[in-house]
């Protein structure tokens, strides 16, 4: 067990780096590096650069979750760290609340797409919402190690569905419209971009959740790990703001 848990963590955080690293590329980078660029020699380097790190990407993505769950079967469920009280025994409240942190990115995926699209909106609305799905871990017994590294799978699993079925196929289209010198679909465009930038503020306290073992000084709970995520999502904004800043020579 030991030899395996070794051998995902070193997989889960290769794989991570590769995704994230170039999620912040995208991001803080890319997006103020783009639109200096001429049609003619957009049409040149996007159907060169993208399709490059896109595969990086979203293979960092599927290997990230991958990695993740077989970590979460082997350190929590088989590890016995779901619950504080060494006597407690699964129920099934805490079995749905399992099936909640994977399936609720349908409910993501359509709270995205309607009352979550404006950034201020997701920000906050987010916040409460994450904070609610850790009462309802607390409230099904987790341990606070678990209660912090299943936000986090469900944050991760949100991800992993936005580079698949949202962001990947959005720039598929983009990048063939480049290729042929007309413009891109806006709705694509922005799709895309949303996506994205929403995949960037739930990786800061993502990371949080997945060092949970050293998160234990967190006072309060679900209400301490809630903070963790206005705390993360604050810092993603200033960076945010701090890569609009950042120009070219």
């Amino acid at each position: 067990m030991e030899a395996l848990q070794g051998i995902f963590r070193w997989a889960h955080v290769i794989a991570g780096i590769t995704w994230i690293g170039l999620l912040y590329f995208f991001n803080w980078v890319n997006s103020g590096f783009a639109p200096t660029m001429d049609a003619e020699t957009k049409k040149k380097v996007v159907p060169e650069l993208m399709p490059r790190a896109l595969y990086w990407f979203r293979w960092g993505a599927a290997y990230t979750w991958v990695t993740g769950v077989l970590l979460l079967l082997l350190v929590f469920y088989h590890g016995g760290l779901m619950f504080d009280d060494l006597g407690a025994s699964w129920t099934a409240f805490a079995i749905g609340m399992v099936a909640v942190t994977f399936l609720s990115v349908f409910v993501y995926d359509m709270l995205a797409s309607s009352v979550l699209k404006p950034t201020n909106v997701a920000f906050w609305g987010g916040v409460v919402l994450a904070t609610a799905v850790l009462f309802l871990y607390d409230l099904a017994g987790f341990s606070f190690r678990a209660m912090a590294i299943h936000l986090g799978a469900l944050f991760g699993t949100n991800m992993a569905f936005n580079v698949w079925f949202r962001i990947w196929p959005a720039q598929q289209r983009i990048i063939t419209a480049t290729k042929n010198g007309e413009a891109p679909n806006a709705d694509d465009v922005a799709l895309a971009g949303l996506r994205s930038k929403h995949n960037t503020y739930m990786s800061v306290p993502l990371v949080a959740y997945m060092i949970n073992a050293h998160m234990t000084w967190v006072p309060g709970g679900p209400i301490g790990l809630g903070a963790i995520v206005l705390i993360g999502w604050s810092i993603t904004y200033m960076l945010y703001n701090k890569a609009g800043q950042v120009k070219g020579f």
